[in-house]
């Protein structure tokens, strides 16, 4: 079963049971590039039906769009908001037309599920048209990043609370590991001694500044250009209809949303975007160098560094009996160098924008949403399957700060910076202890070189 729609370049078949209408037809068959449908960033959906109901609303309270027409587009406009019809949202992620496929997408879906609030069949555009009705007052390109960068919103948010419990699971490690001593590395060669607590404790201390400065980067695509239609300049819209659906989209989504004072500026501009994809890339590379360090840190078990035990999760080989690998750390690496693509995709697309308009929004879009995904995803598979199960292998840790050079350092305001680089080379040449050759010759007594040698006294310094 199937309807004829028209549009300019003729007529065509549309499924009967479709809600979406021909200009989506004719982009899925226009964009058969990824393969992955809108539907797969429900955030973005979710955030274009309450665009389309902050119109209609606004519409509505300029005389524009009659009640009844505008309480059947907000019905369906919460339903989708709620989930339903998702799966009608089927244009590519990837397509040309700066997100047009994506706005006809939704005009069509909330037209044809509204028209059935009224009592019509799908289709019958003659009782409230896609865009006639539901696109009153918008152009593609003001819905479109607007509905983009409420729908970051949402997804910036899940992953703050991801990173900020990965923080906590790290200070919880932290705390468990803060009398454990060890030595601190600085280009892989031994250093000074810390505990293995403030090592972790770093970690959580790097993912809640990122966060801070998500939420900052998230400030930032809080201005929208919504009632400026085609370039900015306002066309075919009423003079209030930037304020007012402004003032809706606001109550809608409970975000403290601002029109940007120059809209025309605004519609051309994807600097935020950029803004958000350098901060989202910040954030993976800090927190591969994490599980490049987790991963270092428990390498071995026995010809390694083998200072921590990361949890067992699968079997690592094939061929290899027993071997055990830092799985998750790897895929957190590996979601780390997607993110990095990705900030590369949108700053080339960021560059290619051309006069009143950037065409390559769509791939700006994905390309975010998906590094937002990506990176939450990471971070909670990241604490759930290794940190919280992390270990330290206490006695094999004492063992390497005992016989470790490193130590002499403390011992510098005592015995002197000379006296002591002679310690430090007799004892690699040797393979004795610091404490052994200091002792030997005279340099401390034994009381004096406990006393420096405390675990407190050799971290408090960085604890302070």
């Amino acid at each position: 079963m199937s309807r004829l729609e028209h549009d300019l370049l003729g007529d065509r078949e549309v499924p009967d049971d479709a809600y979406y209408g021909i200009h989506t037809l004719r982009a899925t068959e226009n964009f058969p590039i990824t393969g992955i449908p809108i539907s797969l960033h429900p955030d973005l959906v979710s955030a274009l039906a309450a665009v389309k109901q902050a119109a209609a609303r606004a519409n509505e309270d300029l005389g524009l769009l009659p009640h009844t027409e505008s309480d059947a587009i907000t019905l369906a406009c919460r339903e989708i908001r709620d989930g339903a019809l998702h799966d009608q949202f089927v244009v590519d992620v990837i397509q040309g037309g700066a997100g047009t496929s994506t706005n006809m997408n939704a005009n069509e879906v909330i037209a044809n599920r509204a028209l059935e609030h009224l009592g019509h069949p799908r289709g019958a555009y003659e009782h409230l048209h896609p865009l006639e009705h539901v696109n009153l007052s918008q152009s593609t390109n003001d819905v479109y990043p607007t509905a983009v960068k409420i729908g970051l919103q949402t997804a910036i948010g899940r992953l703050r609370a991801s990173m900020n419990e990965l923080a906590v699971a790290f200070t919880h490690k932290a705390d468990e590991f803060g009398d454990v001593l060890k030595i601190g590395r600085t280009q892989l060669q031994d250093a000074v001694p810390m505990t293995l607590g403030q090592e972790v404790g770093a970690f959580a201390l790097m993912l809640d500044e990122d966060s801070q400065r998500l939420g900052e980067a998230a400030l930032l695509i809080a201005e929208i250009n919504l009632g400026g239609t085609a370039i900015g300049t306002g066309l075919n819209a009423h003079p209030e209809y930037a304020k007012r659906v402004r003032d809706h989209l606001a109550v809608i989504t409970d975000l403290d949303l601002i029109t940007a004072s120059n809209l025309v500026e605004a519609t051309q501009d994807v600097g935020a975007f950029m803004q958000l994809s350098g901060v989202l890339k910040r954030t993976a590379v800090k927190l591969s160098k994490v599980c490049n360090d987790l991963r270092l840190l428990s390498s071995g078990p026995r010809a390694g560094f083998g200072e921590i035990t990361l949890p067992p999760v699968q079997a690592g080989s094939s061929i290899m009996p027993g071997k055990v690998n830092p799985v998750i750390p790897e895929v957190v690496n590996q979601i780390a160098f997607r993110v990095i693509g990705n900030d590369l995709t949108v700053t080339m697309a960021a560059e290619g924008g051309q006069l009143q308009l950037n065409a390559f929004e769509p791939v700006i879009a994905h390309s975010l949403f998906e590094t937002i995904e990506l990176l939450t995803r990471g971070c909670d598979v990241l604490r759930e399957r290794c940190v919280v199960g992390i270990g330290a292998n206490v006695e094999h840790l004492r063992k390497t700060v005992d016989a470790s050079i490193g130590v002499v350092t403390a011992l510098n305001p005592h015995i002197g910076y000379s006296a002591a680089t002679a310690i430090a080379a007799e004892a690699l040449a040797t393979g004795r202890t610091v404490s052994a050759l200091v002792l030997d010759r005279g340099l401390l007594t034994l009381e004096q070189l406990d006393s420096i040698l405390q675990p407190e006294n050799l971290t408090h310094s960085i604890c302070r």
